[in-house]
């Protein structure tokens, strides 16, 4: 299957385009109604269409004004990390040593990654389908995408883009001990078939490697790779529900793809997600729809 590229009047649609939502809907968003910027983005996305996993494509000649937008983002989550992150990803952003001066390219991500586990980054235009971004996962490949969002709002994102993917999953990709996680829904994915096993080990993904939570001395603290690339929403929590971390209660929570996530589920620990996700991998297969009595459930892009 090929990776597909998102439409940004879908992708876009009815989220908030600032973190207390008062610059109105993501419809009003800067990027929705640039022209030039919608070029630039959508040609990027487009050299994702065909594009096999692991192969090589080419780099980016990145504008001044994408760089500017790369360091406003890197000042202001630097701190937001130091408040918000759990102690594991703090020390994997440190050993991940992400460059404050410009964006880098996914080769140069790419080589830091596969020295410390592995991994590597392979090309995506957005949305990629669960069987692809999932599988390839086990075999040490995480699909990212090389566009930057718009300037005007740089701390906000109505979709992941190539800031998301560094700060996020490059963080979580360096240290051998998240880096693990990752194989193990990978290799969950590679061993089903069914449409429908697929879609509840993506949402035990969600809230675990997207928006987990790790609670460090009665805090809940963010773990999760969408948590750490969004400045607005990594320590937003009131309002919000908080869970301890059930796999089959995650599987039958709808997520927004874009916006604020109003349920997110907390972990005692690393060991503790290791452990949870660990148990959940090992035993999922084809039938685990059926075993765990999840509903099918469509993605609440609201």
């Amino acid at each position: 299957m090929q990776s597909k590229v998102t439409d940004m009047s879908t992708a876009w649609q009815h989220t908030p385009v600032s973190a207390d939502g008062r610059l109105g809907l993501a419809s009003q968003h800067p990027g929705r109604s640039d022209p030039a910027y919608r070029r630039r983005r959508d040609a990027l996305a487009a050299r994702a269409e065909g594009h096999q996993v692991g192969a090589p494509y080419p780099a980016v000649d990145y504008t001044e004004d994408e760089h500017r937008t790369w360091r406003a983002v890197h000042q202001a989550l630097g701190p937001a990390h130091h408040a918000h992150a759990c102690r594991a990803v703090l020390d994997a952003g440190e050993d991940a040593g992400i460059r404050a001066d410009r964006i880098p390219q996914h080769t140069e991500v790419s080589a830091a990654l596969t020295a410390r586990t592995g991994f590597a980054f392979t090309l995506a235009g957005g949305v990629v389908p669960n069987e692809r971004f999932l599988g390839a996962m086990e075999r040490g490949y995480f699909h990212a995408v090389q566009f930057v969002r718009h300037s005007a709002v740089p701390l906000y994102a109505p979709e992941p883009d190539v800031l998301h993917d560094v700060f996020g999953h490059g963080v979580h990709l360096s240290c051998a001990r998240l880096a693990r996680l990752y194989r193990l829904i990978g290799q969950a994915a590679n061993r089903t078939e069914t449409a429908e096993a697929l879609d509840i080990l993506s949402r035990v993904y969600w809230f675990t490697l997207e928006y987990g939570l790790i609670t460090e001395a009665g805090t809940p603290k963010a773990f999760g790779a969408a948590l750490l690339s969004s400045f607005g929403e990594i320590g937003a929590h009131d309002g919000r529900t908080i869970r301890p971390l059930d796999p089959r209660a995650a599987a039958a929570t709808p997520y927004r793809i874009s916006g604020y996530q109003p349920v997110l589920y907390t972990v005692r620990s690393l060991e503790h997600l290791e452990d949870v996700l660990g148990a959940f991998c090992a035993d999922f297969d084809d039938e685990s729809a059926s075993r765990l009595r999840v509903p099918a459930l469509s993605r609440d892009r609201a």
